[in-house]
């Protein structure tokens, strides 16, 4: 039951929050605009001044509504949400933010259902005129009904916060809403809380004041700072390890989410980030700082750009102490209870094991299997700061493995696709979210999008996934051919060219394609399909072995399956890494899928590191034939 409300509240928050964040640009060029033009700016300007009070009395609220409606029916919903918002607007004399909120989605909402109406009862010929002359309609009924209803209710509300306000900030007060907003922000609901709520609150007292501090109580990213330099230097195991870089990007890049998974695997510091962010606002109120409009991120160089002129003393103060006193406070609980950290640090290195084994889900449809994945999305609230980090980390660990057939996207939860994504990654109290998006897909919960052991385990999964499906696929063949009671193809004395030499892997290739021509194996042009294919991605297998062959074009140039064994004593670079050096490289030509049995049989007489050593410098025929031979299929 928890779960579920704890879904639906962010569910709700989300919805709030995507019809501001697509909008933040303009609310940043609001805030130049103030910043420069208005009468204390750095460039006042009565002519350029007059272009601010529009932004936020009409381009914004439209937006706004443009915005809601759409997430509600696409752009019908969109279109009727923003005439919907011209009634708010109209009807009073402040930002009807808060009123496109509600506007722009009941536009949508009623559009959508009056389509779901007529579905599939409209004539032939007429869908247009009934679609142009019922958004009309509708556009113009809403914009009356919120005209009396909505712009007045929300100016009542507005009047009363602001009336509320006052007295909070009167009896000192307002610093201890850090007691609800910080632990709201660990359960992802940051984007709501700065998005949905303070934004709405600040325009409306920045039109007041030139400034509000609503737009730094929850983008300050002082608090945070301060739990993860603790990590730095008092942490132990991989979160310590990461905490460093994880700083940096969080003060720098503005993304509060990296250091969410660090309080949630030591819940105790959810209290220094309280200590810190009322110190915060103490400072704010104290020296009457804040920012002229919303700074997202909340990168301290977006608070910097953010700042009007003659409060820049104000709001660095204020970060500072709120880093200071979460850093102290942190520092506290991670020295002091060590031992802890250590036994939560191997959790979250079994965190991977636990949900890539253990945790291996079956739908109604198939049952998931890791050498089927092709796909993989790592997934966040926005989709654009934990997740894309995650992404690059296991995107580079793929490439590193040659599992180039799969793909490493990020993205944001809301716009996940409902099929054709085979795996997705979030962090564990997302994953709920992700699944309803999303739900033909396998999803994997993390604790941290940093977590490099995670990221490790699952591309050894993928792996040995894939070697294992192979190997159930050479066994198969083996097996019929076992049956058929011949060998496709056999090794020779011929097939060993030993004591060769080549500056590079292009002349290593040559040599082999020319003995696969001189054995009647390929046609001449296979050649060039050879040095095709390795500009594609490299043959280097490891182990001192590279195995070129041409590209699937190319398969027509094969005559009869074959191999060529060349040995290069004193080796040939063919990998990406300075010390992949070939001693033995082997050219291949398969028919079909005979390739699949041909690889199999040297993969399994390379399997031994001393006959691979014998193979690179013995100057007998006979004995590398003698160490190649293997059961005969």
């Amino acid at each position: 039951m928890l779960i579920l409300i704890k879904l639906k509240i962010q569910n709700f928050g989300r919805f709030l929050s995507n019809m501001i964040m697509p909008n933040i640009s303009i609310f940043i060029a609001w805030g130049m605009m103030n910043a420069l033009f208005m009468p204390l700016g750095w460039q006042p300007s009565k002519t350029l001044e007059q272009l601010i009070s529009p932004i936020i009395f009409y381009l914004v609220p439209i937006l706004i509504g443009y915005t809601g409606g759409s997430l509600v029916a696409k752009s019908r919903g969109g279109l009727v949400g923003s005439i919907t918002t011209i009634g708010v607007i109209t009807s009073t004399n402040i930002p009807m933010l808060l009123g496109g909120m509600i506007a722009g989605p009941l536009g949508g909402w009623t559009i959508k259902y009056f389509d779901k109406k007529i579905e599939n009862k409209v004539k032939n010929g007429f869908e247009m005129l009934v679609n142009n002359f019922s958004l009309a309609i509708f556009g113009m009924l809403l914009a009356i009904i919120s005209f009396f209803t909505i712009g007045p209710f929300i100016e009542w509300i507005s009047l009363f916060l602001g009336e509320l306000i006052k007295i909070i900030v009167s009896y000192n007060l307002l610093p201890l809403t850090s007691i609800i907003i910080e632990p709201a922000k660990i359960f992802f609901l940051n984007n709501v809380i700065n998005h949905g709520v303070f934004s709405p609150l600040g325009i409306q007292d920045a039109l007041d004041k030139n400034s509000s501090i609503f737009f730094l109580i929850e983008s300050n990213p002082g608090p945070g700072l301060g739990v993860l330099i603790a990590w730095f230097f008092f942490g132990k195991g991989e979160l310590s390890k990461s905490s460093g870089g994880a700083a940096v990007i969080e003060f720098l890049g503005g993304v509060h989410e990296i250091y969410f998974p660090y309080i949630l695997i030591k819940p105790k510091l959810i209290i220094s980030l309280i200590l810190g962010g009322m110190s915060g606002i103490f400072m704010l109120v104290s020296l009457h700082g804040g920012l002229i409009s919303a700074a997202s991120p909340g990168s301290i160089l977006s608070i910097l750009a953010m700042t009007p002129k003659g409060l820049y003393f104000a709001n660095i103060i204020s970060i500072f102490c709120s880093f200071i006193i979460s850093f102290i406070s942190a520092s506290v609980f991670l020295k002091y209870h060590f031992y802890t950290i250590q036994k939560d640090d191997q959790n979250i290195k079994n965190t991977c094991e636990d949900n890539l084994n253990s945790r291996i889900l079956k739908d109604s449809h198939k049952t998931f299997r890791f050498s089927d994945v092709n796909t993989i999305i790592v997934a966040c609230d926005a989709g654009m700061g934990s997740s894309a980090m995650g992404a690059s980390i296991l995107r580079k660990k793929i490439k590193n493995a040659n599992l180039n057939h799969i793909s490493v996207l990020n993205m944001a939860i809301n716009v996940l696709p409902t099929k054709n994504t085979d795996l997705i990654i979030t962090h564990q109290n997302l994953t709920q979210r992700a699944k309803k998006y999303a739900p033909y897909a396998q999803h994997i919960s993390l604790k941290n999008f940093l977590n490099n052991s995670f990221y490790d385990n699952l591309v050894k999964k993928l792996i040995e996934s894939m070697i294992s499906s192979d190997d159930n696929y050479i066994n198969s063949i083996n097996t019929h051919n076992k049956q058929k009671s011949h060998n496709l193809f056999q090794l020779s004395e011929s097939n060993i060219i030993l004591n060769q030499y080549a500056n590079n892997k292009e002349e290593a290739i040559n040599i082999v394609g020319k003995n696969l021509v001189k054995q009647g194996y390929v046609k001449p042009d296979y050649i060039n399909s050879m040095l095709a294919r390795e500009k594609i991605a490299s043959t280097w297998l490891g182990e001192s072995i590279a195995l070129p062959h041409g590209t699937i074009e190319s398969k027509d140039s094969v005559l009869k399956t074959g191999i060529i064994f060349c040995q290069f004593p004193q080796g040939v670079h063919f990998g990406e890494d300075v010390d992949d050096i070939a001693y033995l490289v082997i050219g291949i030509a398969a028919k079909n899928n005979e390739h699949i049995m041909v690889v199999s049989n040297i993969t399994n007489a390379l399997d031994d590191k001393d006959t691979i050593k014998r193979l690179s410098n013995t100057t007998s025929v006979k004995e590398a034939l003698s160490l190649l031979t293997i059961e005969r299929i």
